[in-house]
Protein backbone atom coordinates (compact mmCIF):
# COMPACT_ATOMS: atom_id res chain seq x y z
CA UNK A 1 0.00 0.00 0.00
CA UNK A 2 3.00 2.22 1.11
CA UNK A 3 4.32 1.26 -2.61
CA UNK A 4 1.67 2.28 -4.27
CA UNK A 5 0.59 5.66 -2.54
CA UNK A 6 4.57 6.68 -3.43
CA UNK A 7 3.82 5.98 -7.11
CA UNK A 8 0.45 7.90 -7.24
CA UNK A 9 2.35 10.80 -5.49
CA UNK A 10 5.04 10.39 -8.00
CA UNK A 11 2.62 10.57 -10.51
CA UNK A 12 0.51 13.41 -9.19
CA UNK A 13 3.84 15.60 -8.80
CA UNK A 14 4.29 15.43 -12.30
CA UNK A 15 1.24 17.14 -13.34
CA UNK A 16 0.37 19.48 -10.08
CA UNK A 17 4.07 20.45 -8.93
CA UNK A 18 6.95 19.03 -6.43
CA UNK A 19 4.77 20.14 -3.16
CA UNK A 20 2.93 17.04 -4.01
CA UNK A 21 5.77 14.87 -3.51
CA UNK A 22 6.93 16.66 -0.74
CA UNK A 23 3.78 16.05 0.86
CA UNK A 24 3.71 12.00 -0.14
CA UNK A 25 7.04 11.19 1.31
CA UNK A 26 6.45 13.25 4.66
CA UNK A 27 3.11 11.36 4.84
CA UNK A 28 5.00 7.39 3.90
CA UNK A 29 7.51 8.27 7.05
CA UNK A 30 5.03 8.93 8.90
CA UNK A 31 2.73 5.91 8.23
CA UNK A 32 6.60 4.14 8.62
CA UNK A 33 7.50 5.58 12.08
CA UNK A 34 4.28 4.01 13.81
CA UNK A 35 4.67 3.95 17.33
CA UNK A 36 2.19 3.53 20.43
CA UNK A 37 0.12 6.23 21.53
CA UNK A 38 -1.04 5.64 24.86
CA UNK A 39 -0.35 2.53 27.15
CA UNK A 40 -0.51 -0.96 25.35
CA UNK A 41 -2.32 -3.50 26.83
CA UNK A 42 -0.28 -6.80 27.35
CA UNK A 43 -2.94 -9.69 27.97
CA UNK A 44 -1.55 -12.43 29.55
CA UNK A 45 -3.89 -15.63 28.77
CA UNK A 46 -3.13 -17.41 32.24
CA UNK A 47 -2.76 -16.67 35.76
CA UNK A 48 -0.33 -15.38 37.92
CA UNK A 49 3.20 -17.00 38.80
CA UNK A 50 2.38 -19.27 35.53
CA UNK A 51 4.95 -19.70 32.66
CA UNK A 52 2.95 -17.16 30.16
CA UNK A 53 3.23 -14.97 33.24
CA UNK A 54 6.61 -14.98 34.20
CA UNK A 55 7.44 -14.88 30.27
CA UNK A 56 5.26 -11.20 29.69
CA UNK A 57 6.44 -9.48 33.00
CA UNK A 58 10.06 -10.09 31.76
CA UNK A 59 9.73 -9.24 28.35
CA UNK A 60 7.78 -6.19 29.67
CA UNK A 61 10.73 -5.15 31.90
CA UNK A 62 13.52 -5.80 29.00
CA UNK A 63 11.03 -3.53 26.96
CA UNK A 64 11.08 -0.98 29.67
CA UNK A 65 14.94 -1.25 30.61
CA UNK A 66 16.21 -0.16 27.35
CA UNK A 67 13.54 2.28 26.52
CA UNK A 68 12.64 0.60 23.13
CA UNK A 69 8.79 1.34 23.34
CA UNK A 70 7.17 4.98 23.40
CA UNK A 71 4.56 4.25 25.94
CA UNK A 72 4.38 1.06 28.65
CA UNK A 73 3.63 -2.31 28.50
CA UNK A 74 0.85 -3.13 30.73
CA UNK A 75 0.36 -6.72 31.54
CA UNK A 76 -2.90 -8.07 32.81
CA UNK A 77 -4.05 -11.40 33.26
CA UNK A 78 -6.81 -13.15 31.68
CA UNK A 79 -7.32 -16.31 32.84
CA UNK A 80 -10.64 -17.51 33.09
CA UNK A 81 -12.77 -20.79 30.77
CA UNK A 82 -8.96 -21.74 30.19
CA UNK A 83 -7.74 -18.43 28.23
CA UNK A 84 -11.47 -18.22 26.77
CA UNK A 85 -11.69 -14.88 28.59
CA UNK A 86 -8.56 -13.08 27.48
CA UNK A 87 -9.36 -14.72 23.26
CA UNK A 88 -13.11 -13.07 23.71
CA UNK A 89 -11.62 -9.89 24.76
CA UNK A 90 -8.81 -9.54 22.44
CA UNK A 91 -11.48 -10.69 19.54
CA UNK A 92 -13.64 -7.85 20.79
CA UNK A 93 -11.36 -4.90 21.54
CA UNK A 94 -12.08 -1.48 20.28
CA UNK A 95 -8.12 -0.43 19.80
CA UNK A 96 -6.24 -3.29 18.17
CA UNK A 97 -3.45 -1.32 17.40
CA UNK A 98 -2.57 -1.05 21.71
CA UNK A 99 -3.85 -4.40 22.53
CA UNK A 100 -1.15 -7.51 22.59
CA UNK A 101 -1.40 -10.95 24.15
CA UNK A 102 0.68 -13.41 25.14
CA UNK A 103 -0.03 -17.09 24.43
CA UNK A 104 -0.35 -20.82 24.75
CA UNK A 105 -1.63 -23.84 23.26
CA UNK A 106 -4.88 -23.04 24.87
CA UNK A 107 -4.79 -20.85 21.58
CA UNK A 108 -5.71 -23.61 19.42
CA UNK A 109 -7.31 -26.09 21.73
CA UNK A 110 -10.22 -23.53 23.52
CA UNK A 111 -11.80 -21.86 20.61
CA UNK A 112 -12.32 -25.97 19.46
CA UNK A 113 -13.60 -26.59 22.55
CA UNK A 114 -15.72 -23.31 22.62
CA UNK A 115 -17.00 -22.90 19.39
CA UNK A 116 -19.56 -20.63 20.50
CA UNK A 117 -16.94 -18.15 21.44
CA UNK A 118 -16.61 -17.12 17.62
CA UNK A 119 -12.43 -16.99 17.81
CA UNK A 120 -10.85 -17.68 14.46
CA UNK A 121 -7.57 -17.77 15.35
CA UNK A 122 -6.05 -16.99 11.65
CA UNK A 123 -7.51 -13.58 12.70
CA UNK A 124 -5.11 -12.34 14.79
CA UNK A 125 -2.17 -10.60 14.19
CA UNK A 126 1.39 -13.08 13.94
CA UNK A 127 3.95 -10.95 15.92
CA UNK A 128 6.56 -13.37 17.51
CA UNK A 129 7.27 -16.78 18.37
CA UNK A 130 9.36 -16.11 21.06
CA UNK A 131 10.16 -19.74 22.51
CA UNK A 132 8.91 -23.26 22.74
CA UNK A 133 8.34 -24.36 26.41
CA UNK A 134 9.14 -28.19 27.87
CA UNK A 135 7.12 -30.04 30.15
CA UNK A 136 8.38 -32.93 32.32
CA UNK A 137 6.34 -35.02 35.07
CA UNK A 138 6.69 -33.65 39.22
CA UNK A 139 6.20 -35.30 42.18
CA UNK A 140 6.54 -34.41 45.61
CA UNK A 141 9.97 -35.75 47.11
CA UNK A 142 7.90 -36.73 50.19
CA UNK A 143 6.23 -39.40 48.00
CA UNK A 144 9.50 -41.33 48.08
CA UNK A 145 8.93 -42.07 44.04
CA UNK A 146 12.43 -41.99 42.54
CA UNK A 147 11.31 -43.18 38.49
CA UNK A 148 8.64 -43.24 36.34
CA UNK A 149 8.26 -46.94 36.46
CA UNK A 150 7.72 -46.15 40.59
CA UNK A 151 5.10 -43.43 39.36
CA UNK A 152 3.56 -46.03 37.32
CA UNK A 153 2.90 -48.20 40.11
CA UNK A 154 1.95 -45.92 42.64
CA UNK A 155 -0.46 -44.30 40.58
CA UNK A 156 -1.76 -47.32 39.22
CA UNK A 157 -2.83 -48.78 42.87
CA UNK A 158 -4.33 -45.37 43.62
CA UNK A 159 -6.45 -45.20 40.71
CA UNK A 160 -8.27 -42.22 41.01
CA UNK A 161 -7.38 -41.53 44.06
CA UNK A 162 -4.18 -40.08 42.35
CA UNK A 163 -4.49 -36.38 41.64
CA UNK A 164 -3.06 -34.85 38.42
CA UNK A 165 -2.85 -31.06 39.10
CA UNK A 166 -2.67 -28.47 35.75
CA UNK A 167 -3.62 -25.61 34.19
CA UNK A 168 -7.25 -25.76 32.98
CA UNK A 169 -9.56 -28.00 31.47
CA UNK A 170 -8.78 -29.79 28.11
CA UNK A 171 -5.38 -27.92 28.32
CA UNK A 172 -1.78 -28.69 28.03
CA UNK A 173 -1.73 -30.67 31.16
CA UNK A 174 -5.02 -32.41 30.39
CA UNK A 175 -3.84 -33.28 26.74
CA UNK A 176 -0.38 -34.75 28.67
CA UNK A 177 -2.30 -36.74 31.48
CA UNK A 178 -4.43 -38.39 29.09
CA UNK A 179 -1.21 -39.42 27.48
CA UNK A 180 0.05 -41.13 30.66
CA UNK A 181 -3.47 -42.63 31.68
CA UNK A 182 -3.51 -44.37 28.00
CA UNK A 183 0.38 -45.28 27.91
CA UNK A 184 0.67 -46.67 31.07
CA UNK A 185 -2.68 -47.80 31.55
CA UNK A 186 -3.73 -44.87 34.69
CA UNK A 187 -6.89 -43.47 36.02
CA UNK A 188 -5.32 -40.10 37.29
CA UNK A 189 -8.54 -38.06 38.18
CA UNK A 190 -7.44 -34.52 36.37
CA UNK A 191 -7.94 -31.67 38.61
CA UNK A 192 -7.70 -28.13 36.51
CA UNK A 193 -6.57 -24.60 38.20
CA UNK A 194 -5.80 -21.19 36.98
CA UNK A 195 -2.44 -20.38 36.11
CA UNK A 196 0.72 -22.70 36.27
CA UNK A 197 1.92 -21.19 40.00
CA UNK A 198 -0.90 -22.55 41.38
CA UNK A 199 -0.45 -25.99 40.12
CA UNK A 200 2.85 -26.08 41.40
CA UNK A 201 1.77 -24.91 44.64
CA UNK A 202 -0.80 -27.64 45.07
CA UNK A 203 2.13 -30.50 44.28
CA UNK A 204 4.37 -28.39 46.92
CA UNK A 205 1.58 -28.27 49.45
CA UNK A 206 1.24 -32.11 48.70
CA UNK A 207 -2.47 -31.57 47.90
CA UNK A 208 -1.58 -32.96 44.64
CA UNK A 209 0.53 -36.08 43.51
CA UNK A 210 1.62 -35.07 40.66
CA UNK A 211 1.70 -32.70 37.87
CA UNK A 212 3.35 -32.00 34.35
CA UNK A 213 4.38 -28.00 34.88
CA UNK A 214 7.00 -26.40 32.71
CA UNK A 215 10.34 -25.84 34.16
CA UNK A 216 9.81 -22.28 35.14
CA UNK A 217 7.08 -22.63 37.02
CA UNK A 218 8.14 -25.58 39.40
CA UNK A 219 11.93 -24.17 39.20
CA UNK A 220 11.51 -22.46 43.03
CA UNK A 221 10.39 -25.86 44.44
CA UNK A 222 12.99 -27.88 42.69
CA UNK A 223 15.48 -25.71 43.84
CA UNK A 224 14.23 -25.91 47.49
CA UNK A 225 14.43 -29.78 47.15
CA UNK A 226 10.68 -30.04 47.31
CA UNK A 227 9.87 -31.55 43.87
CA UNK A 228 11.53 -33.47 41.59
CA UNK A 229 11.32 -34.00 37.92
CA UNK A 230 10.84 -38.04 36.89
CA UNK A 231 11.06 -38.16 33.10
CA UNK A 232 10.35 -35.11 30.17
CA UNK A 233 8.19 -34.60 27.42
CA UNK A 234 10.99 -33.62 25.04
CA UNK A 235 13.21 -35.02 22.53
CA UNK A 236 16.30 -34.68 24.10
CA UNK A 237 17.72 -34.24 28.21
CA UNK A 238 17.27 -31.30 29.36
CA UNK A 239 20.49 -29.79 30.43
CA UNK A 240 18.64 -28.36 33.73
CA UNK A 241 17.33 -31.94 34.60
CA UNK A 242 20.15 -34.64 33.47
CA UNK A 243 18.94 -36.91 35.44
CA UNK A 244 15.63 -36.82 33.88
CA UNK A 245 15.33 -39.17 30.88
CA UNK A 246 12.51 -38.37 28.25
CA UNK A 247 9.64 -40.45 27.66
CA UNK A 248 11.15 -41.37 24.53
CA UNK A 249 14.19 -43.29 26.11
CA UNK A 250 11.49 -44.97 28.52
CA UNK A 251 9.98 -46.23 25.00
CA UNK A 252 6.89 -43.67 24.55
CA UNK A 253 7.24 -41.93 20.90
CA UNK A 254 5.92 -39.04 22.48
CA UNK A 255 7.15 -35.79 22.83
CA UNK A 256 5.17 -32.45 23.16
CA UNK A 257 5.71 -28.34 23.50
CA UNK A 258 3.95 -25.07 23.91
CA UNK A 259 4.31 -21.91 21.86
CA UNK A 260 5.45 -19.16 24.03
CA UNK A 261 4.11 -16.12 21.37
CA UNK A 262 3.31 -12.25 21.16
CA UNK A 263 -0.15 -12.25 19.36
CA UNK A 264 -2.11 -9.16 18.06
CA UNK A 265 -5.59 -8.45 18.36
CA UNK A 266 -7.99 -8.81 15.30
CA UNK A 267 -8.25 -5.75 13.01
CA UNK A 268 -4.62 -4.35 14.13
CA UNK A 269 -2.83 -2.38 11.53
CA UNK A 270 -0.05 -3.14 9.35
CA UNK A 271 2.36 -0.41 10.30
CA UNK A 272 0.96 -1.48 13.86
CA UNK A 273 1.84 -4.83 13.48
CA UNK A 274 5.42 -4.15 12.14
CA UNK A 275 6.28 -2.14 15.01
CA UNK A 276 5.63 -5.01 17.07
CA UNK A 277 7.38 -7.31 15.45
CA UNK A 278 10.25 -5.31 15.52
CA UNK A 279 9.98 -4.62 18.61
CA UNK A 280 9.90 -8.45 19.93
CA UNK A 281 12.36 -9.43 17.38
CA UNK A 282 14.82 -6.90 19.33
CA UNK A 283 13.63 -8.35 22.50
CA UNK A 284 14.76 -11.76 20.83
CA UNK A 285 18.29 -10.76 19.93
CA UNK A 286 18.53 -9.46 23.71
CA UNK A 287 20.87 -11.12 26.39
CA UNK A 288 18.81 -10.99 29.01
CA UNK A 289 15.83 -13.32 26.82
CA UNK A 290 19.20 -15.65 25.53
CA UNK A 291 19.63 -16.14 29.55
CA UNK A 292 16.03 -16.42 30.17
CA UNK A 293 15.75 -19.05 27.46
CA UNK A 294 18.64 -21.08 29.11
CA UNK A 295 17.95 -20.65 32.67
CA UNK A 296 14.15 -21.77 31.50
CA UNK A 297 15.22 -24.96 29.05
CA UNK A 298 12.94 -23.22 26.11
CA UNK A 299 13.89 -23.55 22.53
CA UNK A 300 13.08 -22.47 19.04
CA UNK A 301 13.57 -20.05 17.34
CA UNK A 302 11.77 -16.71 16.52
CA UNK A 303 9.14 -17.07 14.06
CA UNK A 304 6.69 -14.08 12.21
CA UNK A 305 4.71 -13.28 9.86
CA UNK A 306 3.96 -15.60 7.68
CA UNK A 307 5.83 -18.05 9.40
CA UNK A 308 4.35 -18.35 12.27
CA UNK A 309 0.98 -18.07 11.12
CA UNK A 310 1.59 -21.44 9.28
CA UNK A 311 3.20 -22.72 12.41
CA UNK A 312 -0.27 -22.04 14.05
CA UNK A 313 -2.22 -23.80 11.00
CA UNK A 314 0.37 -27.03 11.16
CA UNK A 315 -0.30 -26.61 15.59
CA UNK A 316 -3.78 -26.04 15.67
CA UNK A 317 -4.99 -29.18 13.51
CA UNK A 318 -2.36 -31.33 16.06
CA UNK A 319 -3.99 -30.50 18.68
CA UNK A 320 -7.40 -30.66 16.84
CA UNK A 321 -6.16 -34.13 16.48
CA UNK A 322 -5.29 -34.79 19.68
CA UNK A 323 -8.85 -33.38 21.24
CA UNK A 324 -10.82 -35.72 19.13
CA UNK A 325 -8.51 -38.73 20.45
CA UNK A 326 -9.20 -37.39 24.32
CA UNK A 327 -13.18 -37.39 23.21
CA UNK A 328 -12.90 -33.31 24.00
CA UNK A 329 -14.72 -32.27 20.59
CA UNK A 330 -16.08 -34.38 17.53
Amino acid sequence: MKFAKRLLGLGLAAAVGITMTMASVVSSSAEAAWEPKKPVEFVIMAGKGGGADKMARLLQAVIEKNGWSSKPLTPINKPGGSGAEALVHLNGVSDPDHTIMVTLNSFYTTPMRQPKLGVDITTFAPIARMAEDTFLLWVNKDAGIKNVDEFVAAAKAAGNDWIMAGTGKSSEDNLLTDFLNAAYGLNMKYVPYKGGGKVAKQLAGNHANSTVNNPSEQEGFYNAGTTMALAAFTDNRLAMFPDAPTFIELGKDFEYYMQRSVVGAPGMSADAQAYYQALFAKVFASEEWSAYRTKKSLRGDLLQGDALMAYWKHENEVHRAMLKKMGAID
